[in-house]
């Protein structure tokens, strides 16, 4: 039986796209093994958000065909896409595809098998393309799925090579969605996370809003729990806010997209929105949801941003009182407008405000994490096991520890929360009964 290596880089939509590769391949034949194991072909499938991603790609690549130099490798995903020239000289990728010939790779594996010759395959992106149809029926050992239900993003934020990389907007048909949906709750599966590119734009291009995939997921029998990825906050009508309100099994974590708390700096990464919407967005949340959980992603050092830029989108930050924050710098990204400005900041500047603006939001995490202490929450007990007990997490997000058996692991069970200790809750189990 042959054997394929897989490794990811990148966001979740990338993880679940190296999924429905897997099962390709497990339908050719292939066993599916570790990418440290020995195997038959290496496939990679890249990101390339950030020119670091694209260095990691590079060598996690050559480190999985030094320990396998025999072995066929595939370099596919963003960084080909966005970058056909630069992946086409990395010389251990035998084959180089985009994002568009994926379900083409176990055939171009075979191919090269046969005729020994280097393939590179990279079709462009075209307006009007259809969604790639796929779906996936199991993702490993994890308690929860991601569901890919829109591709493409149209924003042209300055900083973002994504649109160049994932091509216009399209969306998974509602249909297939269901279709995905039922398949996985009968394999177990209790939650499902629903994620895009651009999340937010689902349906934009065949009249249909991403209102309309929450609602048919929360239908979905067996489905106890729908979540959301990242989402562009704009998007995020009043009407819809409220609507998921009234599905028990939505779950209010909203990662609504910030990347500065300064309106000067909004405007110059070309974002759709300014400070006072967003927290208007934020606002509505909280009056249609107990206690939501708010996360972000925070950007820092972007080119031209001043100290008082800086000094305002802490204070925003801090306002707002976020649950969870990713704070990263800004990394210069190769073909967009924003690397081309001559106002850069140094790599210590842009350091000097990570670790202040995590300080920032890292306050505002424990003040959330200590408003949970107290209650008694619905909780997903998950595999990870640590020195305190198995983790699992709430509705809303928040990590739970709590003392109980194996046996426990996929149920969703009530636990009183009963103190914080670092970035976590602890808790205990009221009944092993799920809920």
């Amino acid at each position: 039986m042959p054997r394929i290596a897989l490794m990811t880089v990148g966001c979740k939509v990338n993880q679940y796209e190296t999924e429905v590769l897997a099962e390709l391949f497990r339908a050719r034949g292939y066993e599916i093994v570790s990418p440290d194991g020995e195997a038959d072909v290496c496939l990679l499938n890249s990101c390339t958000v950030t020119s670091t991603g694209d260095q990691k790609t590079r060598q996690l690549l050559r480190r999985m065909k030094k320990k396998n130099p025999g072995a066929i490798g595939v370099l596919t995903g963003c960084y080909p896409q966005a970058f056909p020239e630069a992946a086409a000289e990395i010389m251990e990728a035998d084959i180089v595809t985009g994002e568009l010939a994926r379900a083409k790779i176990p055939e171009l594996v075979e191919q090269i098998r046969k005729t020994g010759q280097r393939i590179v395959d990279i079709p462009a992106h075209q307006r009007g393309e259809a969604f790639e149809s796929m779906q996936v029926t199991g993702l490993g050992n994890r308690t929860r799925a991601y569901v890919k239900i829109e591709d493409g993003c149209e924003r042209y934020c300055s900083y973002c090579i994504i649109p160049k990389a994932r091509g216009p907007v399209r969306s998974k048909p509602l249909a297939d969605i269901e279709r995905e949906l039922m398949a996985l709750a009968q394999s177990g599966y209790k939650e499902v996370v629903l994620v895009g590119i651009n999340l937010s734009s689902y349906g934009k291009e065949v009249g249909l809003r991403l209102i309309d995939a929450v609602r048919l997921a929360c239908m979905v029998p067996g489905i106890k729990r729908v979540r959301l990825g990242s989402l562009e906050p704009e998007l995020l009508s009043d009407e819809d806010i409220a609507e998921m309100a009234t599905f028990p099994n939505f779950c209010p974590q909203f990662h609504l997209a910030l990347q500065s708390g300064c309106d000067r700096t909004l405007r110059s990464m070309n974002r759709h929105y300014d400070t006072a919407e967003y927290e208007r967005i934020v606002d509505a949340i909280r009056k249609a949801f107990p206690l939501p959980a708010i996360t972000t992603d925070i950007l820092v050092g972007f080119p031209g941003e001043t100290e008082e830029d800086f000094a305002a989108s802490a204070a925003f930050a801090e306002k707002i009182g976020f649950a969870r924050v990713h704070v990263f710098p800004y990394s210069r990204r190769d073909g967009t407008p924003a690397a081309a400005r001559p106002e850069q900041l140094s790599e210590q500047e842009k350091s000097a405000r990570s670790r202040a603006m995590i300080a920032v939001t890292d306050r505002t995490r424990i003040a959330f994490l200590e408003k949970m202490v107290g209650r008694v929450e619905k909780v997903l007990i998950e595999s990870t096991k640590t020195p305190l007990g198995y983790e699992g997490y709430t509705a809303n997000y928040t990590p739970v520890v709590v003392q109980c058996g194996e046996e426990m692991v996929g149920r969703i069970v009530p636990v009183r929360l009963t103190s914080r200790v670092d970035n976590r809750c602890l808790g205990e189990v009221l009944s092993p009964d799920e809920v």
